[in-house]
């Protein structure tokens, strides 16, 4: 029997300070009287003078907490002096349990019975917002997903700009580099945790995935508004909401917070905040991987530059490859998604020759994509299973893959999967007409 491990007694937001001088927001945490504190830098500045940065700023100091309350998982979360509505109090809840879903698994821990406790808030009217039109911020990682919507964004938007977040002094060369090919402004936070995490072994505490993007996703709010833009907009495709793994009828999605569960429990705190700006929602939601893969088929300037590899993006310079590694997950499912659309010796450029799809030693890794081994889906953003085995018939007959063994291998599959039905729009989505491409107009 797996045993779980010890968790603290109290979690308590003890503030957050804004410092307009220094275009910073300060966030202070404590757990059973360890003090946490998390920076985060503008360096742009802004409309600090603006009512809804004073918002967006409480609602980053709300999420950035998940990252602390988990070195120890108490029972109980204690909101201090900060009021929360009904509606944030139950968008919480759901980003501690869900968002923490993979967290619990992986740490044997039973977070269902958590409780947060702290005074109610009842707003009479959201804060008033009048950003300018067609300014769009796009988060954006560097990778196949991002650089899509970029472009999707171009001949419709006016003004739109990168949104780029690092630990103070350090930039990553896989999102610059891609950056710098879309031509458009990148506007920038500066993110310091606070460095007990990052010795979390050495001070005894639990350690797991955090929901990661919801809390950047409070950090791009907060620079909207500071730039007058008008939306938000992610980059989010429909099958991050499909679960990696169900425990006692509940699924756990490493990708809660890029779901339409999060998305739309987030519009939903904006809408009783915000009136009139910034929108939040994701671009790519209503499509697939295999429909972005084929979208960024088209777009060979990026090529040579996008990098989705985890191993780019270490927390130590001296550890980041500038390359894909050409073995992990993630390298395995971008290679698949997009050997449909883009010829074998482009992506053999693209992995400087350590193309997975040309691994046999990784088949095991492929199938696992494809569900047909007894492993669970991996604990990473990658696609669906119906979109891997639809990538899979649709590569395997191209005459330059006729030679690949990991193709070969992954054949027959158990049912024609219904490719056609992937490369159109499909599922509910938050796109507004002003920003939604040809497909979604049709």
């Amino acid at each position: 029997m797996t045993v779980s491990p010890p968790r603290g007694e109290s979690f308590h937001y003890v503030g957050y300070d804004i410092d307009t001088s220094r275009n910073r927001l300060v966030c202070r945490y404590r757990l059973d009287g360890r003090d946490f504190r998390e920076e985060i830098t503008f360096p742009g500045g802004g409309a600090w003078d603006e009512p809804a940065a004073a918002e967006t700023a409480r609602l980053i100091f709300l999420l950035a907490a998940v990252s602390y309350y988990k070195s120890a998982a108490p029972p109980v979360v204690d909101l201090g002096d900060t009021a929360v509505t009904d509606i944030e109090r139950a968008f919480l809840r759901e980003f501690y349990l869900d968002g923490l879903g993979e967290f619990a698994y992986r740490n044997n821990l039973d977070l269902s019975g958590l409780r947060i406790v702290g005074p109610r808030l009842e707003r009479t009217a959201p804060v008033a917002f009048s950003p300018r039109e067609s300014r769009p911020l796009v988060p954006f990682g560097g990778g196949v997903d991002s650089i899509v919507t970029a472009e999707l964004l171009r001949p419709l938007a006016k003004d739109p700009a990168l949104f780029v977040v690092n630990r103070p002094g350090d930039r990553f060369d896989a999102i610059e580099r891609p950056a710098r090919v879309t031509g458009f402004p990148v506007v920038r936070a500066e993110r310091l945790i606070d460095p007990q995490l990052l010795r979390s072994a050495e001070l005894g505490f639990l350690n797991g995935h955090v929901p990661v993007t919801g809390i950047l996703s409070a950090i791009a709010l907060l620079a909207a508004v500071l730039d007058g833009r008008d939306a938000v907009v992610m980059s989010n495709e429909w099958s991050a909401s499909v679960g990696t793994i169900e425990v006692d009828g509940r699924s756990v999605n490493h990708q809660y917070s890029k779901s339409e569960a999060f998305e739309n429990s987030l519009r939903s705190v904006l809408a009783e905040t915000l009136a009139g700006g910034p929108d939040y929602f994701s671009l790519l939601r209503p499509f697939t991987e295999l429909w972005i893969a084929r979208r960024f088929a088209a777009l060979p300037q990026y090529f040579d530059h996008f990098r989705s590899c985890n191993r780019a993006f270490h927390i130590d310079p001296a550890q980041r490859l500038d390359r894909w590694c050409g073995r992990c997950d993630k390298c395995c499912f971008i290679d698949l998604i997009l050997a449909p659309f883009i010829a074998e010796p482009a992506l053999r450029q693209v992995f400087d020759g350590r193309e997975p799809l040309a691994d046999v030693t990784l088949l095991g890794r492929f199938r696992t994509l494809l569900g047909l081994s007894a492993d669970n889906k991996p604990w990473e953003c990658v696609g669906d299973i119906t979109e891997c085995r639809a990538a899979t018939a649709l590569a395997a007959p191209r005459a330059d893959r006729a030679g690949s063994a990991v193709l070969a291998a992954l054949g027959p599959l158990p049912e024609e999967p219904a490719s056609e039905k992937l490369l159109v729009p499909h599922g509910r989505h938050f796109v507004p007409d002003r920003y939604a491409p040809d497909d979604l107009l049709v």
